[in-house]
């Protein structure tokens, strides 16, 4: 199998970050893979022990990014890919087209990518190159099977597994998905996308000797001008623009509310009303 996974790079989940008027101030910040694309890392890694292959880690970023993508080849990955980011904007439309522009040619059997990243908290690049590369999905999962057709039609409820009933695919990947609270399982036909939620695995930590080998293994860098026109134009025409980044105003003092309880209620709501502007 050949299994692409999406990584990003994003501040460690300790740090403080500080906005200034020109942005997020990155000076002396440490920098980590996105966690829940740690999950999918792993999981690609744990089904290349299963069933051979190999895995493929690609990001896109700015030149520190790749430190992760060093860190992905220690932890287990063959080889990494890295989209420079220099000519694009944070717009998740563009980056999802031109990492779908990426990872075609690559022709994988299996994407992966975390349910989200922690910065932005979006979770919506990875399901449009999916879309971009006609990809179906199953987002969240908790639990992640490769089997083939006749093995997932072999399971007791494989009439209610979801889409692989009457698909010519010859693998599937049986997924079971968290869904606020529950869990739910799907069969989807490879090649397709499958983003992890956190419970899918423990991630491993890279050893001092993969450390050391993943210095020989190969990691190149592509720009946006090297992408098909037509993934580059998509790339130079952002459907969001972000305007202004502030800071959460300064949190006040707190009040403490003198009289009865009713006399209480009466002056919590007319502060919700003239202070807080919430009724």
């Amino acid at each position: 199998m050949k299994i692409v996974v999406l990584l990003k790079q994003t501040f460690d989940t300790e740090e403080k970050i500080v906005v200034t008027p020109e942005g997020v101030d990155e000076r002396d910040a440490k920098f980590v893979i996105n966690p829940y694309d740690e999950y999918a890392l792993e999981e690609a890694i744990r089904q290349r022990e299963k069933h051979g292959g190999q895995v493929i880690a690609v990001t896109c970023g700015p030149e520190r990014s790749q430190d992760a993508l060093r860190t992905a080849l220690a932890i287990g990955a063959d080889e990494a890919v890295r989209l420079d980011s220099g000519k694009l904007s944070d717009d998740s439309a563009s980056v999802a087209a031109a990492l779908a522009a990426v990872i075609e040619p690559l022709k994988p059997d299996l994407l992966l990518a975390g349910l989200f990243a922690v910065d932005s908290g979006s979770g919506s690049v990875a399901l449009q190159a999916a879309e971009r590369l006609g990809l179906p999905h199953a987002s969240s999962a908790v639990k992640v099977d490769i089997l083939t057709a006749a093995e997932l039609m072999a399971l007791p409820a494989a009439g209610e597994t979801g889409p692989a009933t009457g698909q010519n695919a010859e693998r599937y990947a049986l997924v079971e998905r968290d869904v606020e609270g529950d869990t739910e399982t799907v069969a989807i036909p490879l090649p397709a996308l499958i983003t992890a939620q956190q419970g899918l695995n423990e991630p491993r930590y890279p050893s001092l000797p993969n450390i050391m080998k993943a210095k020989r293994k190969p990691l190149r860098t592509l720009t946006v001008q090297e992408l098909p026109e037509e993934a580059s134009l998509a790339a130079a025409a952002p459907r969001t623009v972000r305007t202004q980044l502030l800071p959460p105003p300064p949190r006040a003092a707190g009040k403490r509310i003198p009289g009865s309880p009713a006399e209480q209620a009466a002056s919590l709501v007319s502060l919700l009303q003239s202070e807080a502007k919430l009724l």
